[in-house]
């Protein structure tokens, strides 16, 4: 059930005889020229609505914003940064335990999120609580290697076509074009440039290291409305097994009130 939906008394009917709330959190950032800019948290949506229907547990509203500093360069990123996610997690989490809620999921689809929603759950642990944080796109990788991608490419592409069709502009579409830092120093990744076998971490915002706004093996050419429904029918399926099982896990014991998230 969502709690926009509800009034305060079904509110406290919920509060009262279950403990789990299920926070999707994403971000408003570049994802190349064909993809939108909110794919990061148009999915972990989606998949909560699966979840409203499957389950009965309490879903908040969507965090739209998240930690995506790196992307600014991309017209239209709007980021909140770690520690603007880290204090709008935490209130809300704080509050929730406020209510009784004692088990928390975050359904992640930006990774540069997790750091922030890990300190969080950290704090919420002293505090007999127990967070889960559900990352989609290495869920889908995991249950198949096929599906693995990297960001703005054919993954995230094929869910979103799986969503809504509408939200992807191949016309738009730009090849990929890593850029080395040197000729010594190649891409090997979307932090990393490689160097005597091994990988080194660079600093270097998103747009530096690839201009077309997209990075990984999977070209966004590649999706399609049936991966993205099979990938995504797959990994919602999972989640709802997880957040079962969450709910029959025992909560860690108390250690301390927990600094304030």
């Amino acid at each position: 059930m969502y709690l926009k939906h509800l009034s305060y008394k079904q509110a406290a009917d919920y509060f009262a005889r279950r403990d789990i709330a299920v926070i999707p959190v994403g971000s408003i950032e570049n994802h190349g020229p064909h993809l939108c800019l909110g794919t990061d948290i148009i999915i972990p949506e989606h998949i909560a609505e699966v979840l409203n229907r499957e389950l009965d547990v309490l879903i908040l509203p969507g965090l739209s914003y998240g930690v995506a500093d790196h992307h600014h360069g991309f017209v239209g990123t709007l980021s909140i940064g770690y520690e603007g996610l880290k204090m709008l997690a935490g209130r809300i989490t704080e509050q929730l335990y406020g209510y009784g809620i004692r088990r928390f999921v975050f359904l992640n689809g930006h990774g540069g999120n997790d750091q922030a929603l890990m300190d969080v759950g950290l704090m919420l642990e002293a505090k007999g609580c127990i967070t889960a944080i559900a990352n989609w796109w290495q869920l889908a990788g995991q249950l198949n290697p096929d599906w693995a991608g990297g960001h703005g490419g054919g993954e995230e592409t094929a869910a979103i076509m799986a969503i809504d069709p509408a939200l992807v502009s191949m016309e738009h579409y730009l090849p990929l074009s890593p850029q080395p830092v040197s000729d010594e120093l190649p891409v090997s990744g979307v932090r990393t440039v490689g160097f005597g076998g091994a990988d080194f971490m660079v600093a270097r915002r998103f747009k530096s290291v690839t201009p077309s706004g997209w990075y990984g093996p999977d070209d966004p050419r590649e999706a399609s409305v049936e991966w993205g429904e099979q990938m995504l029918g797959a990994v919602t399926r999972l989640i709802v097994d997880f957040v079962a099982a969450l709910e029959r896990a025992p909560l860690p014991e108390q250690t301390g009130r927990g600094n304030r998230c």
